[in-house]
């Protein structure tokens, strides 16, 4: 089942080209980036189905990002009202999140009537009023989305967000391109991540044993970045990533008996580093796009640490 899953040599990738389509034991996956991705092929070209894809991405979306932005639509004039008279930044930036989630939601409503309309023999063209509305809502919710962040409070979301909005305004078809591609950077994200917590802490003697941990999590993240939940090896892919996790929360790095009291403090600095990089990648895995600020923030402490890992050794 993961025989084409790892990544390529630049040699081999030189020689296929972005969307090449080969099966493994009878599961498609498709080539993009210098990545082999479970390839779904795209439902067809309705309304109908862009509605239940909107529908999934705009669940998916509010679960990957902070709690009590998910406003219902009918609220919008009450959440716009509350936005343009609050005054304090931080409040207003929550406020901004919130008018983003109502706007979203109701772009959403727009969209359902326009899908019942065309359902009842009453078609609905691109100038229509509706989709123009529509349109709007969606604009002016992805011009907002700056202000949401994950759900993790690390960083704001923007690419997710805007997943959507493509749906609205692309084809089916060349909307799964642009995730394939998304999926492919958050795939190069996970093995940046995980290859520089194997440089950072798995060569060391004290976290050596975390070194095949690190590993398998590298391997099955990727995995669960690239999977439906509706594909039916889902059910082996994420007890798979969930256990697999908790193998690298679990672990305990050897402190020698002999350690003074900077060692042994740095160790524990290296354990929490682990943790918080094996968190990382699951965030990148589960919102499927790269979080370029949280990753940047997580490599600059990596390189903070192997610095103090230098020091360490050279008062030896």
């Amino acid at each position: 089942m993961r025989s084409l899953r790892t990544k390529m040599t630049i040699e081999e990738n030189t020689q296929i080209e972005n969307g090449t389509i080969s099966k493994t034991d009878g599961v498609a996956h498709i080539f993009y980036d210098d990545y082999w991705i479970r390839y779904y092929p795209p439902p067809q070209e309705t309304l109908t189905e862009k509605k239940k894809l909107l529908d999934a991405l705009t669940r998916r979306t509010f679960h990957h990002t902070e709690p009590g932005i998910n406003t219902p639509g009918e609220k919008l004039d009450e959440v716009r009202a509350a936005y343009e008279n609050e005054s304090n930044p931080d409040r207003k930036r929550v406020n901004a999140a919130m008018l983003a989630g109502a706007l979203f939601n109701r772009a959403t409503d727009i969209f359902t009537a326009i899908v019942d309309l065309e359902e009842s023999g009453i078609k609905i063209t691109k100038d229509d009023d509706f989709m123009r509305q529509c349109s709007s809502c969606f604009s002016e919710a992805l011009s907002l989305s700056g202000n949401v962040k994950h759900h993790s409070g690390e960083e704001g979301v923007d690419e997710l967000w805007g997943e959507p909005v493509k749906v609205f305004t692309m084809s089916i078809a060349d909307y799964y391109c642009s995730r394939y591609r998304k999926i492919a950077q958050a795939m190069r994200e996970i093995d940046r991540v995980g290859e520089t917590i194997q440089a950072t802490l798995c060569c060391l003697q004290w976290f050596s044993q975390a070194k095949p941990l690190v590993e398998d999590f590298i391997g099955i993240a990727k995995y669960e970045c690239e999977i439906l939940r509706s594909d039916p090896n889902y059910l082996a892919i994420w007890p798979e990533f969930i256990a697999d996790g908790e193998k690298i929360l679990d672990f305990r790095a050897t402190i020698p008996e002999n350690a003074n009291n900077k060692l042994e403090r740095h160790i524990k600095r290296g354990t929490i580093l682990l943790r918080s990089g094996k968190d990382l990648m699951t965030w990148i895995a589960n919102v499927r796009v790269p979080m370029p600020v949280s990753t940047a923030r997580y490599l600059e402490t990596c390189a903070e640490y192997r610095q103090s890992t230098k020091n360490l050794r050279a008062e030896k």
